[in-house]
């Protein structure tokens, strides 16, 4: 049985990649800092995937993972053999934990090509961000003086596309492995990255323009989701749920009207790999998939850690950028991003997230501060966009 190790046993580790494997009978060995989790995988050898659609009934289901085992991240030998022996790795951990994870893979790809030079390995970056393979590939560089990387690790990119909302207290309580998600599992990844056979894997979709899938994600998925709970929360802040605020045809017909426009400016970026049918097509389906009214996904969660998503790398400023750039409309993605700018949704325990009660006691949720100290957004430079942004807060009070 053919291995895949995966470091990070959360949310996408466990729903998303842990489930594609294990279908393709693949043994599954994860790697978490969370021992009560290792214990229990170890404990259980399996855990359920509880899929939730009630547009598509006929997709709901319980699935359970099997041939599944763990290694705590702080048992480094096991580790660095695990990597010698792996057939497969993924990674989905954020992006700080990609850096502070590289010094482990160096140490077990440096042991495995001193025993295997003729045995290169791929590494599936399963994360949210538009330049992983780049920050690896730099960690590794630097740590493996000695390695061929290029022809021996393959950094695999992905456009992660499936949601998973936090898992309630009381189904944790439950069933602390268990975990609740949609049923799309289609992982986009970057054909050209693998050094090895591309694994003939239901759901594994190779592309080759790799960076407009990102992208692609960034421009309309990720920034529709802030979009639409930034623009839910001004309208109504008791609004909890995403299908919820869906079912308001004004947020409707804003959160649609925003995502066109960013995906306006990404056509523009990449005309050879999208058309307009296309991504018209992709949008009226993740509005779809964003209204699932049994996967419970809430405003809160699609909303909260605004230093990330509000900042100048991150879904909604990236195509205001790319618009100001090219000459592109992008006025309603700048309206949603002011509006983020205030946003406080609550979990479900009436709290905000600790971090952005930081944040807006730093800033007062004041979005010309926000432009300037924590984007680093220079005003002369962006003299228009302070200008508008000026006007939408004017506009907001």
């Amino acid at each position: 049985m053919k291995k895949i190790l995966l470091f990070g046993a959360g949310k996408i580790g466990r729903s998303f990649i842990g489930q594609l494997f294990s279908k393709a009978e693949y043994e599954i060995v994860f790697t978490d800092i969370n021992k009560e989790i290792v214990d229990l995988l170890n404990e259980k050898g399996c855990y359920k995937v509880i899929t939730r659609d009630n547009n598509h009934p006929e997709k709901e289901g319980d699935h359970m993972v099997r041939n599944v085992s763990a290694i705590h991240l702080n048992d480094r030998e096991q580790l660095i053999d695990s990597i010698v022996n792996a057939d497969i790795i993924a990674v989905s951990v954020g992006k700080r934990g990609l850096i502070s994870l590289s010094g482990l893979l160096a140490a077990g790809i440096e042991k495995r090509y001193f025993l295997k030079k003729d045995d290169p390995i791929d590494i599936i970056l399963a994360e949210n961000d538009r330049n992983a393979a780049s920050i690896m590939r730099k960690q590794l560089l630097e740590r493996l003086t000695k390695v061929p990387i290029e022809q021996y690790v393959g950094l695999v990119e992905t456009s992660i596309g499936k949601m998973v909302p936090i898992t309630p207290e009381e189904q944790i309580r439950k069933d602390p492995l268990s975990i609740i998600a949609e049923p799309y599992n289609t992982l986009i990844v970057d054909q050209l990255a693998f050094r090895n056979v591309i694994p003939n894997i239901d759901g594994l979709a190779p592309k080759s323009a790799m960076k407009a899938w990102v992208d692609r994600k960034v421009f309309i998925h990720n920034m529709g989701h802030a979009a639409l709970a930034y623009q839910a929360n001004f309208y109504n802040p008791s609004l909890k749920y995403t299908w919820e605020a869906l079912a308001v045809k004004s947020i409707w017909e804003i959160t649609q009207s925003t995502m066109l426009q960013s995906a306006e400016i990404l056509l523009d970026i990449y005309p050879a790999v999208f058309t307009r049918n296309q991504l018209s097509s992709h949008i009226d389906d993740l509005l779809e998939r964003f209204s699932n009214k049994a996967l419970s996904d809430t405003i809160f969660r699609v909303g909260c850690d605004l230093s990330r998503k509000l900042n100048s790398d991150d879904r909604l400023m990236i195509p205001i950028l790319a618009g100001l750039e090219r000459g592109k409309e992008y006025s309603l993605i700048l309206e949603a991003w002011v509006k983020g700018c205030s946003f406080m949704a609550t979990d479900e325990k009436g709290e905000p997230n600790q971090g952005d009660k930081i944040f807006f006691s730093k800033y007062g949720g004041d979005p010309n501060l926000i432009l300037a100290r924590h984007c680093k957004i220079d005003g002369e430079t962006y003299s228009t966009l302070y200008k508008i942004v000026r006007e939408l807060a004017d506009r907001k009070k």
